[in-house]
């Protein structure tokens, strides 16, 4: 029982017996002279406890003890007493509540879609030139119909009428000609519609628009004359996908 108290003496002694004072590297066998023949013993020894007991003649259960003295054969190994191992903390306690993986993921948003009405179509003014389908045709001047539509003689109409008596745009739409340039027309304006319908404005004396203008239904665009021609009259003429038409289909009943 005693040698088990001395291992313990001897492991208490390699551990520092969990002291917080570390044991510094001791020569035991410069300070116990080591040319002598006997040792006292002491706590904390790393000698084999066998050996020792085998050279002095102790037998089982090997009872050394601290200040025993003894017969050395070799001598005693010096011992670094290791400070005793800090537990670590405890870790802190949080004051706030545990947030479970489901609480800390964040919510799916419900995104509420809201359908927003598309604005009224306008219906097209056809007033104004928007490229699209003619709406309504106006007769292009007042005056009597001097001579009517001939598809292979006379391709549109004459309307008498006064020198200076406004010529109007019977649509809406873009002027692609203006000018003397065609022969027997005198002066003369095209107004495109659309991608159907031109409509032409011949024998005029005084030309108020210039190609590339805009202009809307209704618009004054010439004054009636005689030019290439011996009688004041306009010469008005409808033409669909280029072809001639007869304009007084088209144009609303007087």
């Amino acid at each position: 029982m005693l040698a088990r108290v001395l291992l313990g003496l001897v492991f208490c002694g390699l551990l520092a017996c969990g002291g917080n004072t570390r044991a510094p590297v001791e020569d035991r066998y410069a300070r116990s002279q080591s040319s002598s023949s006997t040792y006292r013993v002491q706590g904390g020894d790393g000698l084999d406890y066998r050996k020792v007991a085998s050279a002095n003649g102790i037998p089982a259960p090997y009872t050394i003890y601290p200040g025993q003295k003894i017969a050395l054969k070799e001598a005693p190994i010096p011992v670094k007493r290791a400070s005793a191992p800090k537990a670590a903390p405890a870790p802190k306690k949080s004051s706030s509540p545990p947030v479970s993986p489901a609480a800390s993921a964040p919510a799916s948003k419900t995104v509420a879609v809201t359908r927003v009405p598309s604005p009224p179509v306008k219906k097209s003014n056809s007033s104004v030139y928007n490229g699209s389908a003619v709406g309504a045709w106006r007769w292009p001047t007042s005056g009597r119909v001097t001579r009517g539509y001939s598809s292979s003689v006379h391709k549109g109409i004459d309307i008498a009428g006064k020198r200076g008596d406004p010529i109007q745009a019977v649509a809406a739409g873009k002027v692609v000609y203006a000018g003397t340039g065609i022969v027997g027309f005198g002066e003369l304006v095209i107004v495109k519609h659309n991608e159907v319908y031109l409509s032409a404005y011949g024998h005029n004396d005084r030309l108020l628009v210039v190609e590339g203008d805009t202009v809307r239904a209704g618009q004054k665009i010439a004054q009636k004359g005689s030019s290439g021609t011996d009688t004041v009259k306009l010469h008005f003429e409808i033409r669909k996908e280029g072809k001639p038409v007869d304009p007084q289909r088209l144009l609303p009943r007087r």
